[in-house]
């Protein structure tokens, strides 16, 4: 994550801007962009995503008044390829029309977006891409799917990722706000932009 800049090198960095302007230099200063210390993009990684979900879990929901439900063991994924994150979570699953509760699996995955309330990146739309089931559940797999996506919209969904600290998106008296979300194999890449 970017560093901000310490107040000492803000200030030579402003004198620096003075003494080219008064030289003439105020081209090439322009040229290279006025502040070129302020980053046009923030990259926050995989396991910084992760620890966010994972401070949601465990989770005990009931679900369509017939299931409930325990979440856990969160283990996040990046799908580059369709510029989401995914979310696997562990599931057991108890309801009065089965003997003994099951265990499943859910994988889902989210679209991101900016909050700017918050200056949060959020989870937005998060679908249920898989649900896996053990035992006797086969028989009541679509309620589980309906379930699990029920349960995935009403936690997950507009759940921050990442928040943006006051200083990440103003200096000198300039306003900055994210732009493009991208989701890379290694981490979430958010562009910044002047407002």
């Amino acid at each position: 994550m970017t560093q901000t800049v310490a107040p000492t090198r803000r200030r030579l960095l402003f004198a620096a801007l003075a003494s080219a302007v008064t030289l003439g230099w105020a081209p090439l200063v322009h040229a290279a962009s006025i502040f070129p210390f302020i980053p046009d993009h923030y990259t926050f990684t995989q396991q910084q995503v992760q620890e966010a979900v994972a401070r949601k879990f465990p989770l005990q929901r009931t679900a369509s008044q017939i299931f409930d439900v325990v979440l856990s063991n969160p283990l996040v994924g990046l799908a580059p390829d369709r510029n989401r994150v995914t979310v696997r979570l562990d599931a057991r699953l108890s309801t009065p029309f089965m003997p003994n509760p099951v265990n499943g699996v859910f994988t889902l995955s989210s679209q991101l977006a900016y909050d700017a309330a918050s200056h949060s990146v959020i989870l937005m739309s998060p679908t249920v891409d898989d649900a896996q089931v053990t035992g006797q559940a086969a028989q009541y797999r679509q309620q589980i799917n309906a379930a699990g996506a029920l349960i995935a919209t009403q936690l997950l969904d507009r759940y921050p990722i990442y928040t943006f600290k006051p200083e990440q998106l103003q200096f000198a008296g300039v306003n900055y706000e994210p732009g493009t979300i991208t989701v890379l194999t290694n981490g979430i890449r958010v562009q910044i932009l002047e407002k």
